[in-house]
């Protein structure tokens, strides 16, 4: 790929942010705008000055890109598959990516397995949260399960990180920043929602064998309709810090697009 097109472009000092917007912008047929690509590549530069980038296994930005193609190109580990109904899916290069809340949902190709026992994340980005009683990302409900579940009233959210029995928390999510769960050690599990970073016990146990899905969990049928600009699957990682890049790419894209 040659970056001629931006004249005096010193943006795209990464590698690894140059291989993902080349791949980007030939599933999208055309080149992004100059401001999206330094987005793009202050993100990755950011994550790995703080040290969280080796741990994103599994990640999309399902924002920015031209297309929903575009958008579905990964930002690290294997492509997603998209199912369920074709012209359920609305693409939003600001705000990312919503599905129909009855059948669509992404698998990220990254088994809830794949990660240590005791190192894991989930994380997401929601521009807007959707119905109550939907899976915003999970594996199969089972011991040493993952998931981030908004139960039936709204006020709560569930979270697992290879364990069963979930945390519960009470206080309702806002959308526009990270939702996130992070396993370092085996008896708690770090929580980020609403900006906040809060410490819960839970015991870890052995990871259950299931693909994690994006906007549904694997082997249920809580398809939710919640528009998420980001998702990342991998070890644990920093939430708060997550949250701060993560925050500020889908701000500068917003900017950046007309």
């Amino acid at each position: 790929m040659t970056l001629v097109w931006r004249p005096g472009n010193n943006a795209i000092t990464d590698p690894d942010a140059l291989i993902y917007i080349d791949k980007v912008e030939k599933a999208d047929g055309q080149n992004l705008e100059y401001d999206v690509a330094k987005a793009i590549n202050d993100f990755v530069v950011g994550c790995k000055l703080d040290g969280i980038w080796s741990a994103i296994k599994a990640s999309c930005i399902l924002a920015g890109a031209r297309t929903l193609s575009g958008a579905l190109i990964p930002l690290a580990g294997t492509a997603p598959n998209r199912f369920g109904t074709e012209g359920g899916w609305n693409y939003n290069r600001k705000t990312g990516l919503q599905g129909n809340g009855t059948d669509n949902y992404l698998n990220s190709n990254r088994n809830n397995n794949d990660d240590p026992q005791n190192s894991k994340h989930l994380a997401l980005y929601p521009s807007s949260l959707g119905a109550a009683s939907k899976a915003l990302i999970g594996s199969t409900f089972a011991v040493g399960s993952s998931t981030i579940y908004r139960s039936g009233t709204l006020a709560n959210t569930l979270f697992r990180a290879n364990n069963q029995t979930a945390v519960t928390e009470t206080t309702p999510l806002n959308a526009s920043s990270i939702v996130g769960v992070s396993r370092a050690a085996s008896g708690s599990i770090n929580i980020r929602y609403n900006q906040t970073t809060f410490s819960r016990s839970s015991t870890s146990e052995t990871p259950t064998s299931g693909t994690i899905l994006v906007f549904n969990e694997t082997g249920a049928s809580f398809h939710t309709d919640a528009r998420l600009a980001f998702y990342s699957i991998g070890e644990s990682l920093d939430l708060a810090k997550l949250d701060t890049r993560v925050s500020a790419l889908i701000t500068a894209i917003g900017a950046a697009i007309p």
